[in-house]
């Protein structure tokens, strides 16, 4: 997969595709449907997706409490699994904030990118103060040469999918719940950083993670499915990973530790990916370190199991 950073300086190659435009957070059945409208809509035409970093709600909030369900690696890493040929990842900018819906359609759509279709979902808005709707979207596309595909929204147990939703299923620890919007585990993909090895004192080594930007799940410990994307040991464990503060040693920082089964090595550096599956318990702080050392071998006999069953 191709990632595009520049809608003014395109290559022949790279115009002409059949796009679907949007954030894509956690590249839900929802998103996924409208990527395969997408792809069906001109099937001669490469596929491609039309998306924004920083995500616009972190560019016009900046201060808000954390809300992604994936960073832009992430992200790029699961569309390629779809088989997306052009990932327009566009700087969202005071420049690109600033155009008109027509002037989107104008300079970014037609005049930039040269794009041949482009599928919206029919909540989408666009342009200065989103302000342009899908409707406006299809008029322009008539206007312009371009053809415009409006997806309908996804619903699914009576529900509409969406990323607010996967957000509340994480929050209350339901990750299978979110699975089921998702279409996919929810992962948490970052680079393993120093801790302060107090896992390996206690015979259980951990991964530390960073997970500063994203949407915090429900703090404590999970089963999870371990991808380390790349180095000595790349391959798919299972592991237990713990999510929160730490309350047993004074934490502050939310992040996520993450103890791989039967596993030996240096993971300092590489990129892990860890799949949330089951939410085993909260965050518990222990009055003695021999409390905290068998109630974590607990969890790992149970993450054993409900791993097992997958």
């Amino acid at each position: 997969m191709q990632i595009i950073r520049d809608f003014q300086f395109i290559e022949p190659k790279d115009r002409g595709a059949s796009v679907a435009i949007g954030n894509f957070d956690g590249v839900h059945v929802g998103h996924q449907s409208v990527i395969e409208l997408a792809r069906t809509a001109a099937p001669d035409a490469p596929l491609g997706i039309l998306t924004f970093e920083p995500h616009p709600r972190e560019y016009f909030m900046p201060e808000a409490p954390p809300f992604r369900l994936m960073r832009g690696n992430a992200r790029a890493h699961r569309l390629q699994k779809l088989g997306v040929q052009k990932l327009y990842e566009l700087p969202f900018n005071a420049a690109l904030a600033g155009l008109s819906p027509e002037e989107f359609a104008h300079n970014v759509i037609c005049g930039g990118l040269g794009l041949s279709h482009v599928v919206v979902g029919a909540d989408f808005c666009f342009g200065k103060g989103r302000s342009g709707t899908a409707q406006d979207m299809v008029g322009f596309g008539q206007d312009m040469g371009f053809g415009v595909t409006i997806a309908p929204l996804m619903e699914r147990s009576e529900n509409v999918v969406s990323s607010t939703a996967i957000r509340t299923a994480l929050t209350e620890g339901r990750p299978r719940d979110a699975a089921a919007m998702l279409g996919h585990w929810h992962r948490i993909e970052g680079e393993v950083i120093g801790g302060e090895q107090r896992g390996r004192e206690l015979g259980f080594p951990t991964a530390n993670m960073s997970i500063e930007g994203l949407h915090p799940p429900r703090f404590g410990v999970y089963a999870v499915l371990v991808d380390v994307l790349d180095g000595p040991h790349q391959g798919s464990y299972h592991g237990a990973a713990s999510i929160g503060v730490r309350p047993m040693f004074q934490g502050e920082t939310p992040n996520i530790e993450t103890f791989l089964f039967d596993f030996s090595g240096d993971l300092y550096g590489a990129t892990l990916s860890v799949g949330l599956i089951d939410f085993l318990r909260p965050e518990l702080k222990f009055d003695r370190l021999d409390g905290l050392i068998a109630q974590m071998e607990a969890d790992c006999d149970q993450a054993r199991s409900i791993l097992a069953s997958l």
